[in-house]
This record gives structure tokens, sequence and C-alpha cells, in this order.
């Protein structure tokens, strides 16, 4: 089975560059899609042999999540039920008979950390969500964390050590992820990988430089590991200023 999941950071200018392009030459499953900045009814936008779901935020042009999807789920829930959460259009989960698909867009912890304190409760109700799933069955997890686990994941970890995404508790909340039973499945395959990045910059031509950050993940549940077949980051994709990242897993 191959999964996508991609930051598009607005949808609507995305498929101005190449979105369609990119998503029928890569035939994936399940196409998982971050930061539409949109309500479905204001794009047209469907394939054929796919179904899509999507949850966007109550402030129009901001956040929002979206799934395509060949594969018809047994259920479908917005949100994780808690309201001050679920405004902005930021969890999709896909029931599947063997497996939950959670297609997630994280807060942004912004400029000055201003947003620090609403994205750790969001973390510890996101792993709690995310546990409860898991009792009942695998949970595949995709999406825009918003973080670079460890100094590998990003250019220049010395001068962000502060800085949103890499601040010392966002990389703890990861890590308390992992240690409840789930697995980054890119460092599961390539532990010292380095120069490996989904989002860079406008900035400065950090694209071009590969001064980036690797905060676009699919995360298991660590039971299925072992069906991992391979993980991708196509770096070379453009549209956005984060690139699609890839899962091909046996389940």
């Amino acid at each position: 089975m191959k999964l996508i999941s991609w930051n598009v950071n607005g949808i609507r200018a995305c498929v101005n560059k190449g979105f369609e392009e990119f998503f029928k030459k890569i035939d994936a499953d399940i196409f998982c899609i971050q930061e539409t900045k949109c309500q479905p009814e204001q794009i047209d936008l469907e394939f054929d042999g796919y179904k899509s779901y999507w949850n966007s935020a109550e402030k129009k042009g901001y956040s929002g999540t979206a799934i395509y999807t060949k594969i018809e789920p047994v259920n479908v829930k917005y949100g994780i039920g808690i309201e001050e959460h679920d405004k902005e259009g930021r969890v999709i989960t896909l029931e599947f008979k063997d497996f939950y698909m959670v297609d997630i867009y994280t807060p942004n912890s912004k400029r000055e950390l201003e947003r620090l304190d609403y994205r750790q409760v969001w973390e510890d109700e996101i792993r709690k969500y995310l546990l409860e799933l898991n009792k009942n069955k695998p949970v595949i997890m995709c999406g825009d964390l918003n973080v670079a686990h460890k100094e590998i994941d990003l250019k220049n970890p010395k001068t962000n050590r502060r800085n949103a995404g890499f601040t010392y508790e966002e990389r703890e909340k990861m890590t308390e992820l992992l240690n409840v039973g789930f697995t980054d499945t890119f460092r599961y395959l390539y532990p010292d990988k380095e120069n490996a990045y989904s989002w860079w910059s406008y900035m400065g031509k950090a694209r071009e430089k590969n001064v980036g950050w690797r905060i676009d993940y699919f995360i298991v549940s660590k039971d299925i590991e072992n069906k991992i077949k391979e993980a991708t980051i196509y770096s070379e994709v453009m549209g956005s200023d984060h690139c699609p990242v890839g899962l091909e897993i046996n389940i």
C-alpha cells in the first residue's frame, strides 16, 4: 500500500503549481493533505477512483486537512472530539478494516512561542487519542507535525534551539509519543541519513541550498513497524514550501 502526505500551503495555489500532475503520477492508495486553506466548496478537485474527505477550519483561508482514498473507509471522524482543538480542521481519521489512517496538521508554536502552551496541551490530547485508537487496531498517522525531532532533522540545530519547531518542549512531546508505542517510519529505515528535509523557508534561497527541516512524518504503531517497506521524501517535488513524504507498508 502506498501512502502520501503533503502540506500544500494552500491547495488552490498548489493546484496552479503542479499538484494534479504529482497526484496522478504517484498513484497513491491514500493521499493526505494539510493546510488546505479552503472550504471544499471553494475548489473542484476530484479524481477518478478516489473519494475525498475534508475538514476545514472555521476561519476561512486557514489550516484545514483533506484525504483522498481509493479504499472505502468503514468510518470517518473529523477532529478528536474536543471543541477547543477541533475548530481549526486539523485532524481527519479514516477507519479501515485493518488500521486507522489519521491525517494531522499540528499547530505551529509561532514566533515568540506565543502558542507553545496551547501546543503542549494539544500534544497530550493527540497522544491520548492515538493511544485509544491503538487499543482497537494499528494506527498510521501522518502530517505536518511542526517539529524537527532530533538535531539530524534540521540543517542548523544550534541556532534554532528556542525557535518554534525545535524547542525542547516540542521535541520532548515527540519523544513521549514514540515512547508509548509509535515509530517514526523514516528514521526506522534511515536512522543516520542526513540532509533529509521536507520544509524550507522561502527566505534566503533555503531550498536551493537545502537549508531545511524534516517536520513532515509518517508515524505508525510499533507493532506494525516490521511491515514498513519504504519511506520517501520527495524533495524534488515543488508547489509548496513543503515537499510530499511517502510510506509504503504491507498492511
